[in-house]
């Protein structure tokens, strides 16, 4: 099931108060990534949450890079989503099986504003899909989700993908087992549609 909407941004802050004004509900700070030099912002989505990501001023810059490409991230967009699955590692190797390559499963930690910890495995962004295709995760039993405790009142309506060539990605999605309309455009895009006090609101 939709774990989560990933939106990047090159600055949290000026993001979260962009969306505060866009959808009447301003986003709570969530937390630092150790060591892959990100923070992020959330908003619950139900059972679900859109993540607000970017740079951490207070890391060092990664060696391998950002998360999602952060670094690369001029303007606030949607660069992928996240699916929540139990037995991660079943069913990376499931979907290896059928010809897609998840990559390898981390265990990574997130510090909350609280000084408290959250941990999940996640495996990490191939580039496969221009970020049409999840990327997996697993909470730690004794995490609470963040959609649970992250500010409220904005529901998910539709997630719909955009590609050039559609029949290239629906491949990637079979083997994960996960759906996503995906319609015919110029360039490789995710859509949104939120509902929020001041209306729909779309995000790609």
């Amino acid at each position: 099931m939709l774990d989560h909407l990933v939106y990047a941004t090159p600055d949290v802050d000026r993001t979260v108060e962009d969306l505060a004004r866009r959808l009447g509900v301003e986003a709570a700070a969530g937390g630092r990534h150790i060591g892959y030099g990100t923070r992020n912002a959330l908003l619950s989505l139900g059972s679900s949450y859109l993540e607000i990501i970017g740079p951490d001023a207070g890391q060092h810059r990664p060696v391998h890079g950002y998360w999602y490409g952060v670094e690369d991230v001029v303007e606030p967009r949607l660069v992928t989503w996240t699916d929540r699955v139990e037995h991660i590692e079943r069913v990376a190797a499931y979907a290896h099986g059928r010809g897609y390559d998840t990559g390898d499963v981390h265990k990574v930690f997130r510090e909350t504003p609280e000084g408290g910890q959250l941990s999940f495995r996640l495996t990490m962004p191939t580039g496969d899909g221009d970020g049409l295709i999840p990327n997996l995760i697993e909470w730690d039993e004794h995490s609470l989700h963040p959609s649970t405790t992250s500010p409220g009142g904005i529901g998910l309506v539709q997630l719909r993908g955009y590609h050039p060539v559609p029949a290239v990605i629906q491949p990637m999605l079979d083997a994960l087992r996960v759906d996503l309309e995906v319609r015919v455009a110029d360039r490789p895009k995710l859509v949104a549609i939120l509902d929020s006090p001041l209306g729909p609101v779309e995000l790609s």
